[in-house]
């Protein structure tokens, strides 16, 4: 831990507490002056430093940027609004298989492959023992309406690049295999060391089939293909207790009613780690978005008048392995969720070279016209001449796939902000932060922070509209409040 607050410290005291940017050409005023491109790239290569690791979760590189982050909150001077100081700590467990636990083989046309060590991985506690048996390759669709094809059989399906989709299989598959294998090639759900999260909140599903992912190329071709069979051997795993941590700073607003409502500007902080001995720093996903709101704090705790609503600051854990830490928070909420007005989450502002073409001065939402937020981004975008808007896809279709969705599901108007939605090295070994536009993502942050203060100071707040996709969040809002 020693070790852990020196990095720190050292890390900290590198970027100058009083350097303030020369005045912006845009309308931001003293308030966008507080934010520097210079800034900005002193922050994010430091989070996307090989030092972090790839801040994988959980992982000392998490621990070290977490520390970072509470550091600069109390820079800002945030108030400490976690159990633990800046911390919001969940008590989970960890997993951790180590190699020669876990042994598969599949037999196909005469010939035998055994995967090798890390060409599978399993996520349940229980030891299994699998003769050779029959499997059966299917589509979900097919798994799903399958009445009985897979009892006692391997079911082979590809796997989902959704969060808990093996969970959701599991619980809705109506025969009842020996086996789940989840064909996963470009291995979306891998995990560091093939070690896995436990949650004591969450229910075990009683006689489910365990699920195994395969990513051995050869094996899955081979299982597609039919006529196969497989063994197993899978040894429990190692299980130890891990402190997993959101950062949470708040900066309380002067309104003497108004102040006990609350706005939030939240960003993920991990990473997916070192994978195949590569680190991969995550420079842009999403360590631009975790240095925008450590930037906002900075900006708008300097200014001498305090916003009329308070506004909370958090970086949150995760969100790789399907957005745990926000959804830790919506069940342990720091502030009443039914006093939360807003939640404005970042994600990948700093690169500009969209897969789509360049996007310079311009910032897109997810559930674009799903609540008036985008109001608020619109004429804060017009003083900074950062134009926002709507891509006719993705903005509905990546709404649920960030942290704005675990408060958006409790009725909370949450969106997130982007700049690009795909870029070269998306999840790649190459996010590295010499790849951001540090004088754009300081142009799209100021946005931001003018549009988080324009939140706070308005005595009404943001709604859910009558559009059709935002049916279900514009009820959830109505029974958070009372049915209003």
């Amino acid at each position: 831990m020693r070790q852990l607050a020196l990095a720190t410290a050292l890390a900290t005291t590198l970027l100058s507490a009083g350097a303030l940017a020369q005045a912006p050409q845009d309308g931001a005023g003293s308030l966008g002056a507080r934010i520097s491109p210079d800034s900005l790239r002193g922050h994010l290569s430091y989070l996307s430093s090989d030092l972090l690791e790839g801040r994988a979760t959980p992982s000392r590189g998490l621990d070290l940027a977490a520390e970072y982050i509470a550091a600069q909150f109390r820079r800002a001077g945030l108030e400490p609004a976690g159990d633990d100081g800046y911390f919001q700590t969940a008590n989970w467990q960890y997993a951790q298989r180590q190699p020669g636990d876990l042994a598969l083989t599949v037999n196909a046309g005469g010939a035998t492959l055994n995967v090798p060590h890390g060409g599978a991985s399993a996520g349940f506690l229980d030891p299994l023992s699998l003769a050779a048996t029959p499997a059966v390759f299917m589509s979900w669709k097919a798994a799903l309406e399958d009445g009985g094809a897979a009892n006692g059989k391997v079911l082979v399906v590809p796997a989902a690049p959704v969060p808990g989709a093996a969970a959701t299989l599991q619980k809705q598959l109506k025969s009842k295999p020996a086996l789940i294998l989840m064909v996963d090639r470009e291995r979306r759900h891998s995990r560091s060391g093939d070690g896995w999260l436990i949650d004591p909140e969450q229910p075990v599903v009683k006689g489910a089939p365990p699920v195994v992912l395969l990513h051995a190329a050869d094996a899955a071709a081979a299982l597609e293909k039919g006529g196969a069979t497989v063994a197993a051997s899978v040894k429990p795993p190692q299980v130890r207790p891990v402190k997993l941590r959101n950062v949470v700073g708040l900066l309380r607003g002067s309104d003497p009613q108004l102040k006990n409502t609350y706005v939030l500007l939240s960003a993920h902080y991990d990473h997916l780690g070192i994978r195949d001995g590569e680190i991969y720093n995550g420079a842009n996903d999403d360590a631009s978005g975790t240095v925008a709101v450590i930037e906002t704090a900075a900006a708008l705790a300097a200014e001498k008048e305090r916003p009329k609503r308070s506004i909370v600051f958090i970086a949150l854990w995760g969100e790789e392995l399907g957005l745990l830490g926000s959804r830790y928070y919506g069940r342990h909420p720091v502030f009443p969720v039914k006093d939360t007005v807003a939640n404005l989450n970042l994600e990948q502002v700093g690169r500009t070279d969209d897969s789509e073409g360049p996007q310079v001065a311009s910032v897109t939402m997810t559930g674009f016209d799903y609540s008036n937020v985008s109001d608020y981004l619109r004429k804060a975008g017009e003083q900074t001449g950062v134009r926002l808007w709507k891509h006719p896809k993705n903005s509905d279709m990546y709404f649920a796939r960030s942290d704005n969705q675990s408060l958006a599901d409790l009725g909370v108007p949450s969106h997130t902000l982007a700049v690009a939605f795909g870029f070269g090295d998306y999840h790649g070994k190459d996010d590295t932060w010499d790849k951001i536009d540090y004088d754009n993502m300081a142009r799209v942050t100021r946005t931001v922070a003018l549009a988080l203060r324009n939140i706070a100071n308005d005595s009404s707040k943001p709604a859910w509209t009558s559009v059709p996709n935002a049916a279900k969040y514009l009820e959830a809002s109505r029974q958070l409040h009372g049915g209003k």
